[in-house]
């Protein structure tokens, strides 16, 4: 079996993260689609919404737990997309992995439509469970906003149709320029 990317797919509430990670699955042969919000949901009692500021080591522990899950499907030869907010600040866990899985390559792509975008798409959003209050959104934008050094993991998706922004995400995935430097396993 051969070992198969991970492919983190990143942006503020609005962003097109699912739309986008579910077409570019079925756009495979083989792959997963990781939506993250799912993992927050496993967490029967005593959860802390994840954009609040007191639920970091709740938050940190959910993304350990879809990393090993990422990774154990890429090991399988599965191309796994990890859909959800996944900033810089939860990078290092991308970038190493516990001894007994190898680190996969893993691409970055962050969809960042504007401000305006991203309040109009979130708010407009009907499941029962979407994030549409504005203060929330708008903070989670600003933290996408200026990612420094990955800046240029970056797709300005303001002007994008669902199809666009697969195009050029596959395209991303494809020229390897969102690729993250990582950690070999020890």
């Amino acid at each position: 079996m051969s070992f198969a990317d991970v492919v983190i797919l990143t942006g503020p509430p609005g962003a097109g993260k699912s739309t986008t990670a579910r077409a570019l699955a079925a756009s495979y042969p083989r792959s997963v689609h990781l939506h993250t919000d799912d993992f927050w949901h496993y967490i029967v009692s005593g959860g802390i919404a994840p954009y609040r500021p007191e639920s970091d080591a709740q938050n940190q522990i959910v993304m350990r737990v879809i990393r090993d899950a990422a990774f154990t499907y890429a090991a399988g030869g599965y191309l796994t997309i990890v859909d959800g907010i996944v900033g810089p600040w939860m990078l290092e866990h991308f970038r190493s992995s516990p001894a007994n899985i190898e680190v996969p390559r893993v691409h970055y792509v962050v969809l960042r439509p504007s401000r305006e975008q991203t309040l109009r798409r979130a708010q407009s959003r009907t499941a029962a469970d979407a994030l549409v209050a504005e203060a929330p959104i708008l903070s989670l934008w600003a933290q996408f906003s200026d990612l420094g050094e990955l800046g240029g993991y970056a797709i300005d998706t303001s002007a994008h149709e669902p199809a666009e922004t697969l195009a050029v995400v596959r395209s991303a995935v494809s020229s390897r320029d969102f690729t993250l430097p990582v950690t070999p396993s020890r």
